[in-house]
């Protein structure tokens, strides 16, 4: 079996494993019962729908542009005569490195922004976050991904171990749990955790326009993006332009980036 093949087993055993944990230990108070059955129906619902589009759509076509970049060895990985393994390393670098800045871009340009705030408008970010993502970003990113991998020469194989890598680690970070502060900041040297990305889910805009990395917080301390909270517990999640009850209906989170709501900094005296 491919990693291809094993990436959705891979990504519901973590899942699993995560939500118990949320049930067992949460780091921040879960909603009622039914309340977040529904809140963790919908947002799978969006992932699963996005995946969708992605295996029936865009799969082939990112097969499309490495089997061309290959052809006319026009790629760089077709230019470097290294060790498969290093390479592969540098294919995982560039990858997530383009995703930090794709991250930052979705918070600076405004079209991007009003598809990406489905994701921030989330007031009880959990596991089922990591799938909370409109159709439209989902679109936006695959596309710009095939300029991407015809440049890089990237493998399938490659793209699809980066791509179990991220996911693993961004359901990680959604995840309503803690490993301790100090286990928190030692870990955030090497992958990005679930109280660094608390902090860019937070309502603060300050705080939402820093910690962009999904897989390695090396690129926020890297390009000054970095932020470690001194007080996790204290953060209100969500966007406060998007708090009212029938904005996170499913059709009130696909009708998000047509609605009016402006992006403001919050209250700068909970954080001053």
């Amino acid at each position: 079996m491919s990693l291809a093949e094993l990436r959705p087993w891979i990504a519901f055993g973590l899942l699993a494993l995560l939500l118990l944990w949320e049930t067992a230990k949460p780091f921040f108070a879960n909603p009622g019962g039914r309340g977040r059955l529904v809140h963790g129906a919908r947002n799978l619902l969006l992932g699963l729908g996005n995946g969708l589009v992605i295996a029936l759509v865009f799969a082939g076509l990112w097969m499309a542009a490495a089997q061309a970049s290959e052809a006319h060895g026009f790629g760089l990985l077709h230019r470097i005569a290294w060790h498969p393994v290093a390479e592969t390393i540098l294919v995982l670098l560039l990858l997530d490195c383009w995703t930090y800045w794709w991250h930052r871009l979705n918070h600076r340009v405004p079209l991007f922004w009003r598809f990406h705030r489905v994701h921030h408008s989330d007031p009880h970010m959990d596991v089922t976050t990591a799938n909370r993502f409109h159709l439209g970003e989902i679109v936006f990113s695959s596309l710009l991904r095939l300029p991407l991998i015809y440049l890089l020469g990237a493998s399938m194989v490659q793209l699809a171990l980066y791509e179990t890598l991220l996911f693993a680690v961004v359901q990680f970070h959604h995840a309503n749990v803690s490993i301790g502060r100090r286990g928190d900041r030692v870990l955030s040297w090497f992958i990005v955790t679930p109280h660094l990305h608390k902090v860019h889910h937070s309502h603060w805009q300050p705080e939402t326009d820093s910690n962009y990395a999904s897989l390695l917080p090396l690129w926020d301390r890297l390009f000054g993006t970095f932020r470690f909270p001194e007080r996790p517990a204290s953060l209100r999640l969500g966007l406060d332009e998007f708090s009212a009850p029938e904005t996170q209906t499913l059709p009130g989170l696909l009708g998000t980036p047509f609605a009016s709501g402006k992006r403001g900094a919050g209250p700068r005296d909970e954080r001053e």
